[in-house]
């Protein structure tokens, strides 16, 4: 691993506090330092139950989560976590490489999943990518916004309150990189959008063609939203190409 990063902050991050979950010493320092030497401050944990008291007694404004933890695994944690902090960015660690573990981390909230050993310079890079997305304001001034809300066919979303509601029923359990991307794809009513397009308006950043990134988030909203998963009303498949929301 690389140990050192060159600061390219464009918007004050000193007040920024990140908890690590990592039961690694070596791990936990390396973090700590180049973290803190970008301007963050950090928290640790050490197991799965002292980062899930952590999180919510400190509302750290980003996570980053060691898989294979003592006590409670990092699956668990980052599902205990969802249930109360629905906001707050997660970006996964694990030594394991198999698709199957990135693929749970995303269905369980997680917005980032990243394979040890890890270069420092890209992890700083998605810590930034992923605070960033949480206080930019996007340009909400497109056709059908209205008071920060939307109405697409059966679709409504209030931007303020991140709140969804289908055909009158509140959605309530998304998660907040779930909520971005029907946002986006609202903005663009019957708009077919492509995954790498998603990839770098919603993510912020470059996945390297990790395009099942999108699938599952999609995959995700759909068992919210639809009544039928199987023959999508809403969140339509471009096949070959990407997705877009429904206008009619």
């Amino acid at each position: 691993m690389q140990n050192t990063v060159t600061n390219t902050n464009t918007y004050d991050d000193s007040k920024k506090k990140i908890l690590i979950v990592d039961d690694e010493p070596s791990i936990q320092d390396l973090l700590v330092f180049n973290l803190e030497k970008e301007g963050y401050k950090t928290i640790t944990a050490s197991d799965g139950e002292e980062g899930v008291s952590l999180a919510l007694s400190q509302n750290p404004d980003l996570i980053l989560l060691d898989v294979m933890l003592p006590k409670a695994d990092g699956l668990t944690v980052c599902k205990r976590i969802r249930q109360t902090l629905s906001k707050t960015p997660i970006i996964m660690l694990s030594a394991k490489g198999e698709e199957i573990d990135k693929i749970l981390g995303l269905e369980i909230g997680a917005d980032d999943y990243m394979t040890k050993p890890f270069s420092i310079r890209e992890l700083i890079a998605r810590v930034k990518a992923n605070l960033r997305k949480v206080e930019q304001n996007d340009d909400l001034s497109v056709t059908g916004v209205r008071n920060n809300k939307i109405v697409v066919g059966d679709l409504k979303l209030d931007f303020d309150k991140f709140e969804v509601e289908v055909r009158g029923q509140k959605v309530t359990d998304l998660t907040r990189r779930e909520f971005e991307v029907l946002r986006y794809l609202a903005q663009k009513p019957g708009q077919v959008v492509t995954r790498e397009d998603l990839l770098e308006k919603v993510w912020g950043y470059e996945y390297y063609g990790d395009i099942r990134t999108v699938d599952v988030t999609i995959r995700r909203i759909r068992e919210k939203i639809e009544k039928n998963t199987a023959n999508p009303k809403i969140l339509i498949t471009k096949r070959g190409v990407g997705y877009y929301i429904e206008s009619k």
